[in-house]
């Protein structure tokens, strides 16, 4: 399996609850339409939350950085399924429809993307 991250970050102007509620109904359907043309066998967001912990476990790490708004994780079997997907004509077409999209929510600029392969210590 390889693995998706992106860390998303609003765009200015836009309240996280607002961003969330897009990014849940409007942009989560928009994947799951073409997850199978793309090959995507997953996909989970992740929603950051306030809570009183957040201070507390950020300060004692020495975090200075400003959370992100949230996290997708897209998974595919493998890169060449990933590749094969997004390489048709039907692929490239809805991966220029779901950027078209997360246009409209995402801060390109604060946000980052990048592949990783885990390695699970506890749990299935």
């Amino acid at each position: 399996m390889i693995k998706l991250m992106y860390c998303l970050r609003r765009k200015p102007g836009v309240s996280r609850a607002d961003f969330q509620h897009y990014w849940r109904t409007t942009h989560a359907p928009l994947v799951a339409g073409v997850a199978a043309t793309l090959g995507v066998r997953r996909y989970v967001q992740s929603h950051t939350i306030a809570t009183g912990l957040d201070v507390a476990i950020s300060t004692a790490r020495g975090c200075t950085v400003e959370p992100y708004d949230g996290v997708a994780e897209l998974w595919w079997d493998d890169e060449a399924g990933l590749i094969a997907g997004a390489s048709s004509e039907a692929g490239a077409q809805a991966s220029v429809m779901l950027l078209k999209d997360e246009a409209n929510f995402i801060d390109f600029e604060r946000s980052t993307i990048f592949f990783v392969q885990e390695n699970v210590v506890v749990g299935g």
